[in-house]
């Protein structure tokens, strides 16, 4: 049976519908997959042994047509995403049956029970959502004398999301004298990374790498499989952690923890401050004092991360 996915368009939410997409693989025995979307979440998804085709969506709309000609014909159609640009391109997929996932139907459970929901509702049946899974799920073993602790300071969503670079300079700093240290991001996160490498060279600290920048998606998920620890906030690559069992401290702020949280992962300590403006979810702070964050300090976060060593 050949099955068309489009995959959500961020790392952390393809990340979250693994568990979704695995019993969607696993439904029927003879199952091969084809996967649409953007860069990023086919990396996730390309090495899943029931997968036999990726293809990157270009974001314009007449590309959409060429790209629907060119797959052929489907036995479903399955789109993790609600925008207008999926529901133009489920107009034009030849499949038999299409099925669309609609976020204001799902609410009040994690975005990993939604995807899975939204499967179990297509197929009418009432299978339980997974682990996490990146194929092929393997955890890299540390090669190295001492453990690692990754750094993970941004977030592709917005500044809200973010925990300041001080902050988590003190916090690598301190955890020097007993983990290797490793600074994750993307391109845009490098002044970022700059900042809080300059604040580990001020205090005198050596023992880090800057990987900031310069690790492809597939690298960046070896990476932390290897991982003793990681300090992050609500990003895509906390979730690669927690598909990994990678004991996590997870900052956050302005959004859900009760809906985007690590999923099933019980070495996982969430570290946030209970106010009346959160979650917002905003991109950038609309009060202008970004307490969510501003008043996590470093010790909230080195206790948690202290309570699981």
């Amino acid at each position: 049976m050949r099955i068309l996915i489009e995959l959500p368009t961020w790392l952390g939410d393809a990340v979250m519908a693994t568990p979704a997409i695995e019993n969607l693989a696993n439904f029927q025995n003879e199952v091969e997959i084809t996967i649409i979307g953007s860069f990023a979440s086919i990396e996730v998804l390309k090495n899943h042994q029931k997968v036999v085709k990726t293809v990157v969506l270009d974001k314009k709309y007449p590309s959409l047509v060429k790209i629907s000609r060119e797959l052929g014909s489907f036995e479903s159609f399955f789109s993790f995403r609600s925008a207008y640009r999926s529901k133009f391109l489920k107009l034009l997929v030849s499949a038999k049956n299409k099925y669309q996932f609609n976020k204001d139907q799902y609410n009040n459970c994690h975005q990993v029970e939604k995807y899975n929901n939204f499967v179990n509702n297509c197929l009418g049946l009432n299978l339980p959502a997974g682990k996490l899974i990146i194929h092929p799920n393997l955890r890299l073993l540390n090669n190295n004398s001492a453990p690692i602790v990754g750094i993970n300071p941004g977030a592709s969503y917005g500044s809200a999301k973010r925990w300041y670079p001080k902050e988590f300079a003190e916090v690598a700093s301190e955890l020097s004298t007993h983990y290797e240290i490793i600074i994750f991001g993307g391109p845009d996160e490098m002044d970022i990374a700059a900042d809080i490498e300059k604040s580990l060279v001020d205090k005198g600290v050596t023992n880090y790498k800057n990987l900031v920048g310069i690790t492809t998606i597939q690298e960046l998920i070896s990476l932390i499989s290897t991982l003793d620890l990681f300090i992050t906030g609500d990003s895509g690559s906390m979730h690669i952690a927690a598909s990994f069992q990678v004991p996590t401290v997870a900052i956050f702020g302005p959004t859900r923890d009760d809906e985007t949280s690590q999923w099933k992962n019980d070495k996982s300590i969430i570290v946030k401050k209970d106010l009346d403006c959160q979650p917002c979810m905003k991109r950038n702070c609309p009060l202008k004092h970004h307490n969510c964050m501003n008043l996590i300090k470093a010790v909230d976060v080195l206790k948690a991360a202290r309570s699981l060593s």
